[in-house]
């Protein structure tokens, strides 16, 4: 891969605002809409830039191939239930918390990757970013300001979220070998088959009136942190690279806390400060030993 100039950062930077700015969209989304319907716009929408782009570039979309049932279950796995999950738990938690949690996906794919993958076993330094990474979430469902016994059960929806994600990337590597545009098209197919029947059967969002900004807000997540969001992913990775794009990871739970008290005025307590340095830190050793291993 090519030296990163100023430009491709600048783009890193977008990406990773685009990513944290998402948090607190969904905090307005639910002022007016339920989780099933967040989550269904988010998919229907999101999938039109890179349908565009597939079209654009002649890319085959291979939703309805042979290998739909792979298709079918990233799509349940990485988008249905982590949209549903996180848009229920921010209705009842603050945007930022929702940040800080999802920025644990790298702690739990180590984990998990120990497990269920050849190459990508613990070592110590592994080892020592998931224990100061787990005691950053710990130490965060501490803070009875933020976190209490009326949403805690919400919290732990979204931290179930995140390890979706991570599972949902596990089983991409079956399909590791076709396209990203089309492996991305054709799960937002499938996701949202699957949310359309949840959608009409369970919210009837026919029936809603919902306010402007949540209006705004759910086309922003659909198009923007959704659909352009997985497109300047791609270009990272073609230009840059896995390991340049993973320095993403850092970035969204600073700029999550941030947007979060900005747009919402939320509350940035001494305990969320600690648990976003711990994870920050966790996520560093965890991102180095994957360098050195590359390298």
């Amino acid at each position: 891969m090519k030296q990163a100039t100023l430009t491709d950062y600048i783009v890193l930077i977008v990406l990773a605002l685009i990513w944290a700015s998402a948090f607190f969209n969904i905090k307005i989304s639910t002022y007016s809409f339920g989780p099933v319907t967040i989550a269904f716009l988010r998919v229907l929408l999101g999938s039109i830039p890179v349908l565009l782009l597939c079209f654009y570039k002649k890319i085959k979309i291979e939703a309805f191939s042979k290998d739909w049932p792979w298709f079918a279950s990233i799509g349940l796995i990485n988008l249905v239930i982590p949209f549903f999950l996180i848009a229920y738990g921010v209705k009842f938690v603050q945007s930022n918390l929702a940040a800080i949690l999802m920025s644990t996906t790298p702690l739990s794919a180590t984990i998990l990757a120990h497990f269920y993958t050849k190459n990508e076993k613990f070592n110590l330094t592994k080892t020592i970013g998931v224990l100061i990474g787990f005691f950053g979430v710990v130490y965060l469902f501490s803070d009875n300001i933020v976190i209490n016994e009326n949403n805690f059960t919400a919290a732990l929806l979204i931290l179930l979220g995140s390890t979706c994600y991570v599972i949902g990337g596990i089983l991409t590597l079956k399909i590791s070998k076709k396209k990203n545009e089309n492996v991305t098209g054709s799960i937002l197919i499938w996701a949202t088959i699957i949310l359309l029947p949840l959608v009409c059967f369970l919210e009837q969002p026919w029936n809603y009136s919902p306010r402007l900004d949540s209006t705004i807000s759910i086309i922003y997540l659909g198009v923007v942190s959704t659909g352009i969001a997985w497109l300047l992913r791609f270009r990272i990775l073609k230009r840059n690279g896995l390991i340049f794009q993973a320095q993403v990871a850092y970035l969204i739970p600073i700029f999550g806390v941030i947007l979060g008290y900005i747009f919402l005025n939320e509350l940035i307590t001494t305990k969320i400060l600690i648990s976003l340095i711990a994870i920050i830190i966790g996520i560093y050793f965890v991102k180095r030993a994957d360098q050195k291993k590359i390298i």
